[in-house]
């Protein structure tokens, strides 16, 4: 359309103005996709969504409101519009972009080492690990890429998390299980089985040979007095079949993080001992 057509329009509420050259069909009441999307239309040709945008995209993270982050190729180029920070990379290729929902998006790996030039190493570590429990992997695409970039901004964070990783991922089932992993796994215990099926319940942390249970109770998903009462039931199944149930509560996970970990440790030297004893 030439800019008289565009204006036409515009002046009779059929286009709604978002960014210079970029307009709404009809309203402005854009789903998050559709701004994130005008972001990119914004951000000229080439451009593609990434860093925390990118990531929400990919469902692998929480959408956030803030600046949308866009990439764009080269050197130079315009500057952002209200809301959207530009990026320029003389690294960004064509194959470095791909679309999710029509929308232009950096790469899983170009995701991946964006965020971490913008976190730390534990952060980058739970999307890597989010990704492995999803059955998604992109090792040799981010092996590629930071060959490709050895200096690039995040590439020296990527590496040390991949480093960390060892076995399988963990599935986590809320934010209350990510920071209870990350409590044992800085401790000197061994490491527990995630949200696994014993006596035909799911728990959310097995030690098997030692027989001990640990369920985290989030306020969110136990304040009602059905639950209280089914969780109860469910202790007592698992008792019976011969396991040491240990309820851990948020409260307790974030403000007594020490005496929880003594509390298990004793859980577990108590199963060794009777063990033992048995034999």
């Amino acid at each position: 359309m030439s800019c008289d057509q565009v204006q036409d329009r515009v002046a009779g509420s059929q286009l709604h103005r978002i960014h210079r050259g970029v307009y709404a069909v009809g309203h402005r009441k854009l789903t998050l996709k559709g701004v994130w999307m005008g972001a990119v239309f914004a951000g000229g040709p080439g451009a593609a969504l990434s860093h925390r945008a990118a990531l929400a995209l990919w469902d692998l993270r929480r959408s956030e409101s803030g600046l949308i982050d866009v990439t764009v190729p080269g050197r130079t180029g315009r500057h952002g519009p209200r809301g959207v920070r530009v990026h320029r990379s003389k690294l960004l290729h064509e194959g470095d972009v791909t679309e999710v929902d029509g929308i232009a998006v950096a790469s899983l790996a170009w995701t991946v080492v964006d965020y971490a030039g913008i976190t730390n190493q534990r952060e980058v570590r739970l999307v890597l690990e989010a990704l492995e429990r999803r059955l998604i992997y992109i090792g040799r695409e981010l092996d590629e890429l930071l060959e490709r970039t050895p200096n690039r901004k995040g590439a020296k964070t990527t590496r040390a998390a991949i480093a960390e990783i060892t076995g399988p991922a963990p599935w986590h089932q809320s934010v209350l299980e990510e920071v209870f992993h990350e409590l044992i796994r800085g401790s000197d215990l061994p490491d527990y089985e995630a949200n696994v099926f014993v006596e035909g319940e799911l728990v959310d942390a097995l030690w098997r040979q030692e027989r001990v249970i640990v369920e985290l109770d989030g306020f969110a998903y136990h304040k009602s007095r059905a639950q209280f009462e089914k969780d109860r039931r469910r202790d007592a199944k698992l008792q019976v079949a011969g396991y040491r149930v240990l309820r851990v509560t948020q409260q307790r996970l974030q403000n007594e993080p020490e005496a929880v970990l003594a509390e298990i440790r004793a859980l577990l030297r108590a199963a060794r001992l009777a063990h033992s004893l048995g034999k």
